[in-house]
């Protein structure tokens, strides 16, 4: 049983940020970068120009869930961002879980070896 915890720290984003592997689906972009703590960390971003707060946490619970279910597929010690795209708003569950696979597939940071 894998666990994630929340990234919460700005700096930790920043370093993400300039430092990770990105990767980008239509309803969103992927940062990755390795952690060496043995267990991940996601954080979400979703911008308050893309819409109000209700969207916006919306596309939040969309993101953890499909991260949630496919957690098994991500490689376990990396530190993963997804940002939202103005897609996201309004988009379905699966329409986001299929970008996220799409994005993973395409970073070789965060997908697991098999």
């Amino acid at each position: 049983m894998k666990h994630t915890i929340s990234l919460k720290e700005n700096h930790e984003f920043r370093r993400l940020y300039h430092r990770g592997v990105s990767s980008a689906g239509r309803h969103l972009v992927l940062y990755c970068r390795k952690n060496r703590l043995g267990y991940n960390r996601l954080g979400l971003t979703v911008s308050a120009k893309l819409a109000g707060a209700v969207q916006r946490n919306r596309i939040k619970r969309l993101f953890r869930e499909a991260y949630r279910l496919h957690e098994d597929e991500f490689a376990v010690g990396v530190d993963l961002i997804l940002v939202a795209r103005s897609r996201a708003v309004g988009a379905t569950y699966l329409e986001i879980e299929k970008s996220l696979l799409r994005a993973l597939q395409e970073n070789k940071v965060a997908a697991a070896r098999s």
